[in-house]
């Protein structure tokens, strides 16, 4: 069943019933896991709209049009890559996101999702570190790490023009100038749309110096 939160967020970000559909199953098994295995804070669980959906919907449209693999670091509940996903069989079907998840568990519930909402997506149950360079466009990750060991992450997955999008509370500024002491990057720092004191690190060209 749809609420006015739902609603309102299809409206936001324009899509199509189906997908709204997608993202009211994904909400139901959340919270249907949630008790068992801690996916998000239960205090959080009545703003999952605006809280969760809406902090990493807005991601999708800071990527490149023609990215095709996507790459969601510590992906636990699935935020934002089970939401890129759910956006990307709409609006970019031939795009496969890879999620990485080293908890058992939460990659058994992000495979679960992705099965039921037929999502084109990779589930890796490893650590970061023990994986396959992934040559993706996009690397994100959210509430993973401070910038600094997220650029250590990425380094090995990203293409050489790829895009890091990294959601940020408010001392992004200090990480950002704690990352700048041993990586070279072009970033932009965008306002997030669920918390004004946020903002989402776009980067580009991370080197170490």
């Amino acid at each position: 069943m749809t609420t006015p939160e739902a609603e309102e967020f299809a409206e936001r970000f324009d899509v199509s019933r189906e997908t709204l559909d997608k993202l009211l199953a994904y909400e139901v098994l959340l919270k249907k896991w949630n008790p068992a295995i801690n996916l998000v804070a239960k205090s959080t669980l009545e703003d999952m709209w605006s809280r969760h959906f809406l902090d990493s919907a807005q991601i999708f449209a800071m990527a490149p049009e023609n990215a095709q693999i996507w790459a969601d670091f510590g992906a636990g509940g699935g935020f934002p890559g089970l939401m890129i996903a759910v956006l990307s069989a709409e609006k970019k079907p031939e795009r496969q996101v890879v999620l990485v998840e080293s908890d058992l568990r939460k990659s058994a519930f992000l495979s679960t999702v992705s099965r039921e909402l037929s999502l084109n997506t990779r589930v890796i149950a490893q650590r970061i570190e023990e994986i396959a360079p992934l040559d993706a466009d996009v690397v994100s990750a959210r509430a993973l790490a401070s910038l600094p060991k997220l650029l250590e992450f990425t380094a090995p997955h990203l293409k050489p023009d790829g895009t890091a999008l990294f959601p940020k509370g408010a001392r992004w500024q200090e990480e950002l100038a704690q990352a700048r002491e041993s990586w070279s990057f072009d970033h932009e720092a965008i306002e997030s749309l669920s918390d004004p004191n946020s903002v989402v690190l776009k980067i580009h060209g991370a080197e170490r110096v």
